[in-house]
């Protein structure tokens, strides 16, 4: 199995995203992934990174007269060592204390993109936080940044975010779980780099949004179930609208249909359920979205959108 947990599993809604409250966070959101483990299931987990990135980019941004500028490529490197480090302590402590001496592994990814990507012109996957109207506005016009709304909870930055490909660690990750390892790997959507004519990688400032990089590493390592856990118990059609509903069971040909008729917006549960139909095409088997604290239940079918073939 191949658990994403969303940005929100670090910083919740309302919370400045101290590390203090991202420890905690973490804390919470691990009853889940301890399940599934007690469930028989080999687990890699990913994550998002996009309030992390944000924030250190903010950090640059102020301090660039003092210190050199880090690349948008080098910022996703750091906040994957970081959250990582975050969740592998978290959860090597939770298992010591059941009794259980697993190893739990934060391997830096690099995901490979194509350098002819469209998406390179047409920013649209949001990081950092959010921001009033006012504040976009005079974002866009002091930094030049591109920012949209972001699924009626207000305005964001957005990047390039092209395509994943393939995953360069794919067999170290692959010999960690067969040592029987868990494996945090792809973290943010994994490093973004492109493939010289010369077979050598080169980082490129774009991100990879790490629901799709999860379903190519799911892919990679045939996995099961690909479980995408966010701030909503189910994927909702005409999401915070009047007729708003919650959807139980979608087909790959029922979640292609209401992604063609933009029921998921882009920058919000758009890429979830692309990268559930791609996982679902390549030979998965199974996807579940739901929210951290629903684990359980939505592995038992109670809750949760389950999408199948």
């Amino acid at each position: 199995m191949v658990i994403a947990l969303g940005g929100n599993a670090l910083i919740r809604e309302g919370q400045r995203g101290a590390i203090s409250e991202q420890f905690e966070n973490v804390h919470k959101s691990l009853d889940g992934i301890i399940y599934c483990l007690k469930q028989g299931y080999t687990v890699v987990i990913t994550h998002g990174n996009g309030p992390q990135v944000g924030q250190m980019l903010l950090m640059v941004e102020a301090s660039k007269a003092q210190v050199p500028e880090l690349s948008l490529g080098v910022c996703v490197a750091d906040t994957e060592g970081t959250i990582g480090y975050m969740i592998q302590q978290s959860l090597t402590n939770r298992l010591r204390k059941e009794g259980n001496d697993r190893c739990v592994v934060t391997l830096l990814t690099q995901v490979i993109v194509d350098k002819n990507d469209r998406a390179f012109h047409n920013p649209t996957k949001p990081i950092g936080p959010f921001f009033t109207r006012e504040e976009a506005e005079r974002l866009h016009r002091e930094k030049g940044w591109h920012i949209v709304e972001d699924a009626h909870r207000g305005y964001r930055r957005v990047v390039a975010s092209p395509n994943p490909l393939n995953i360069v660690e794919e067999r170290a990750i692959k010999n960690l779980l067969k040592a029987g390892d868990i494996v945090i790997a792809a973290g943010g959507g994994g490093i973004p780099v492109i493939l010289k004519e010369d077979g050598t990688l080169e980082g490129v400032d774009v991100v990879i949004d790490k629901d799709l990089a999860s379903s190519v590493l799911a892919r990679d390592i045939k996995a099961h179930c690909l479980m995408m856990l966010t701030g909503v118990e189910h994927v909702f059609y005409n999401f915070k609208q009047p007729d708003e509903r919650p959807i139980s069971t979608l087909t790959v040909g029922e979640a292609l249909k209401y992604l063609e008729e933009g029921h998921f917006p882009p920058g919000n549960m758009g890429p979830k359920i692309q990268a559930a139909i791609n996982f679902l095409n390549w030979g998965g088997e199974l996807v579940i979205i739901t929210s951290i604290d629903k684990v359980q239940e939505a592995l038992e079918g109670k809750t949760g959108t389950r999408i199948v073939k």
